[in-house]
């Protein structure tokens, strides 16, 4: 088995904690070689991303007889698995994302607790971080199609209004705001549907742990004033962010710039241009929509994220799921095609060589078949060789051309397969046990009968003389 080249880097597809307060992307390490490690039911392989607070693993989720699948898994690093305040954030993380059940948000599978690892097991979705892709187009002195933003806007935003609805046990909205809306936190799946990813941060009621006085959370270049000044955020002030995305994605480069001073002054008190003042051929309307949402005063913002994304939609109509597709694969081809090409190498030594430890899993009379090995196509011949029946024949005949021609895969491998001349050997030896009972049981009523007819006789030989 030839050796995997494992030092492609990957892009931040599954979690946007990778970049600093700047939105800057920290280095990601590449992956290694090594033995995956197996934590519960899960094995890790190398990392793809790493943050201040989490490391983000490619992994296989293993099941009994065979069952695998490819996940995204966010690991809180050592040091911060014994800080309960970390472990709060990362548990808080868990329980809003997995109460957001929307196609435009990443789903939360699993949460693993066990041998002082913690994990944050996440669908894995091939795509690319929509930041990459702007700064990809403008490498090439282009800029995102129109319809391509409204649709990659308008399934963020769907997911983001989702966020907002997501509603708890008793039936109470959470009040969910996701503080960290930026494109780095919006995947482009290679299927052309976009997903908002990242809960890290998020704000809802009943979380665990709080945010301390004096403390930002998010990326400066996307905060809304509100949130610098520390006062209560809610739904508008992710608008505000999406805003800012919106802005980027159509003008093809980054708002507000700088060090965190400028970045502040910007955000509170810069002059914000009109995205057609930078670029031309856009709808009118377009520009009223993008400054509405990044309105200083939150009650002057659109309403809700619904409401944005319906006012893009009806500017510029948004692309087909197809056509996005098309660019993104076009865009990050590169990118994609290594990724596609190590994914299919993990999972296929993955699938090989991995089994879950320790799995005894309740299948009744199947269990024993768990350790059945496939027979081999001479056996399938020789258990065939004596069928009892025509039909039986023509059966064997068509599996024996398949054994012949190599094609015997569709025979299922789990299931003994008994010779026939045993199972006709067995019909015969049913048959003539009910045929004798049955001439058991008619020679009982003969016997029976003829001792009836005796007395008759007698009685009316009497009746004569």
């Amino acid at each position: 088995r030839r050796s995997l080249a494992l030092r492609i880097r990957f892009s931040c597809f599954a979690i946007g904690s990778i970049q600093d307060h700047r939105g800057k992307v920290v280095p990601m390490a590449a992956v290694d070689d090594s033995v995956p490690q197996i934590v519960g039911r899960y094995a890790l392989h190398g990392e793809i991303a790493c943050g201040g607070m989490a490391t983000v693993h490619l992994g296989r989720l293993l099941g009994p007889v065979g069952f695998s699948r490819t996940v995204a898994i966010k690991r809180l690093h050592p040091q911060f698995a014994k800080d309960p305040e970390f472990v709060s954030m990362f548990m808080d993380e868990a329980r809003i994302a997995s109460r957001v059940r929307h196609p435009n948000v990443v789903s939360i599978i699993d949460v693993v607790a066990e041998g002082g690892e913690l994990l944050l097991v996440m669908d894995y979705i091939e795509g690319e971080a929509l930041s990459k892709l702007i700064r990809a187009e403008q490498s090439r002195d282009s800029r995102i199609d129109l319809r391509v933003v409204s649709k990659v806007m308008t399934d963020m935003l769907s997911g983001l209004h989702a966020a907002h609805q997501a509603k708890g046990d008793d039936g109470r909205q959470l009040g969910v705001v996701h503080r960290d809306i930026s494109p780095q936190n919006v995947l482009v799946g290679s299927d052309g549907v976009s997903h908002l990813i990242d809960f890290g941060v998020a704000k809802a009621a009943g979380r665990i742990q709080t945010t301390r006085e004096g403390q930002l959370k998010g990326k400066l270049a996307y905060m809304a004033p509100e949130q610098i000044f520390a006062e209560k955020v809610a739904a508008a002030t992710d608008i505000y962010a999406a805003s800012v995305v919106l802005w980027e994605a159509l003008v093809g480069r980054r708002l507000f710039t700088g060090t965190d001073a400028n970045l502040m002054y910007s955000v509170l008190s810069g002059t914000v241009p009109a995205p057609g003042d930078l670029v031309e051929g856009l709808p009118k309307g377009l520009n009223e929509v993008v400054l509405r949402g990044l309105d200083r005063d939150p009650l002057k913002r659109f309403a809700t994220a619904a409401e944005l994304s319906e006012a893009i939609e009806d500017l510029v109509p948004p692309a087909s799921c197809r056509e996005v597709a098309k660019w993104t694969q076009k865009v990050a081809a590169e990118a994609l095609l290594s990724r596609s090409r190590l994914l299919s190498e993990l999972e296929s030594i993955s699938d090989k060589n991995l089994l879950l430890p320790n799995v005894s899993p309740n299948l009744g009379s199947l269990a024993p078949e768990l350790s059945w090995s496939p027979p081999s196509c001479e056996a399938r011949l020789q258990a065939i060789s004596e069928p009892s029946e025509a039909s039986d024949k023509e059966a064997s005949q068509g599996l024996v051309e398949k054994c012949q021609s190599g094609s015997v895969g569709s025979i299922p491998t789990h299931v003994n397969i008994v010779p026939l001349k045993r199972s006709g050997g067995k019909m015969i030896a049913v048959g003539l046990t009910a045929l004798s009972a049955l001439v058991f049981v008619s020679l009982i009523l003969g016997v029976r009968a003829r001792s009836a007819a005796k007395p008759a006789q007698v009685s009316s030989a009497g009746l004569s003389s």
